[in-house]
Parts: structure tokens; C-alpha cells; sequence
């Protein structure tokens, strides 16, 4: 019986080191593709240079990969996430690929953004710690972190990324271009929110360390 119980172990030992092998993303694979096709817009290691195109180097494993994924339509089904150039870029990528583009883009040093507007910097610091009360608009915070961290898969980091980029995330959430928040939390969020108050929290959130 052990020499048996010590047979199974070994197997399955075995079995789960090949599975991790199996699994493990492709990072030279992954070089290849950020080298010939995402190179364009968000550089060799995704610090972009242009605020249309947002930095995504140390961005959560997680939450890149869900973003590649739903940029591309599966089974015939609409892209969860509608952009025309990303669509195109993802056309050609498996699971495995977008994997590896996300293990491999997680894995850089981001080069931030820092704030620009001095005139707005105590609304988007307001809104940012402590929300908008008066409309029932929770505090950017609460799930992006006090840094602007954010939470893997859930919620990305902002800190430090465009303020151009994030003010035109939150326009696409609340205008209707962008659908893939869950349970549309930003998108009842943007809707409470005035271009000023969202100019505002993008800058302050471009500035946090």
C-alpha cells in the first residue's frame, strides 16, 4: 500500500511539472510579438511616448490579459471591448499568446506621467481621497488604492498614466464607447461626472507614486 500511495505521488509529481512546463507563457514568443507589433504604440517595454497609446509597462498580469482578451471577438461573438486598432492587433493571438504579452509587459518598470494642472489639483485630490458625496460618486480610492495601485484583474494602476488616456477612459464609460467594467461600476460612475471633475482626478491620479 505505501509502495503504491509512494507511486501516485511520483506520477502525479511528475504529471504537475509537466502541466506547469505546458503552461508557462512564451516570453520569448512574447518579445517577438511586442517587437513587430505592439512596438508601434507602446514602445518595446510599454512605456508609450504618446498619451492616445496608455503606458501599460508594470500594469497587473491579470488585468492586461483580460484586456487583450476582451479586445477580441471569440466565437463569433462582438468584442467585449470595442477599439477598431486593438481588435485588428489581437486578431492573430491565442489564449497562450496574450499570456505571455501580459506576463511580459507586467514585468517593466513603468515611467510615469506627472501631474500638469496645478489649478485643479485639490478637486482631483478631493474626488480622488473622499469621492463626490453630493452625487453619490464613491472615492476613485476605494478600488484604485490610495497610490493608484489598483487591484489585480479588477482594478488597473493609474498612477502615473496619462492624463489624457485616463480622462478618455472615463468619457468612453460614461458616452457608452467602453462596456467591459464589471457589474458597469464605471460606467454609473462616469455618469455622475462633469468633464471638469473628470480632467481633474486624471491629472491628480498621473501624479501618484
Amino acid at each position: 500500500m505505501t509502495k503504491r500511495s509512494l507511486l501516485l505521488s511520483s506520477l502525479l509529481l511528475v504529471t504537475g511539472g509537466l502541466q506547469a512546463q505546458e503552461q508557462a507563457p512564451d516570453l520569448a514568443k512574447a518579445k517577438q510579438t511586442v517587437e513587430t507589433l505592439c512596438v508601434a504604440c507602446h514602445g518595446t517595454d510599454g512605456n508609450s511616448q504618446l498619451s492616445a497609446n496608455p503606458k501599460i509597462a508594470g500594469q497587473h498580469e491579470d488585468y492586461l490579459y483580460k484586456q487583450l482578451r476582451e479586445f477580441k471577438g471569440w466565437n463569433g461573438e462582438a468584442p467585449a471591448r470595442e477599439n477598431a486598432v486593438m481588435t485588428a492587433m489581437v486578431d492573430g493571438l491565442e489564449e497562450a499568446d496574450m499570456k505571455a504579452l501580459a506576463r511580459y509587459f507586467s514585468s517593466f518598470e513603468l515611467q510615469p506621467e506627472p501631474a500638469k494642472n496645478l489649478d485643479t489639483i485639490e478637486l482631483g485630490q478631493s474626488i480622488w481621497r473622499g469621492g463626490i458625496a453630493a452625487k453619490g460618486v464613491p472615492a476613485c480610492a476605494a478600488c484604485h488604492g490610495p497610490a493608484g495601485a489598483g487591484l489585480p484583474a479588477q482594478y488597473p494602476r493609474i498612477a502615473g498614466q496619462f492624463a489624457e488616456y485616463t480622462e478618455t477612459q472615463l468619457k468612453s464609460f460614461r458616452d457608452g464607447g467602453r462596456e467591459n467594467d464589471p457589474n458597469r461600476m464605471m460606467r454609473m460612475i462616469a455618469l455622475k461626472m462633469t468633464d471638469a471633475e473628470m480632467k481633474a482626478v486624471s491629472d491628480f491620479a498621473a501624479g501618484l507614486r
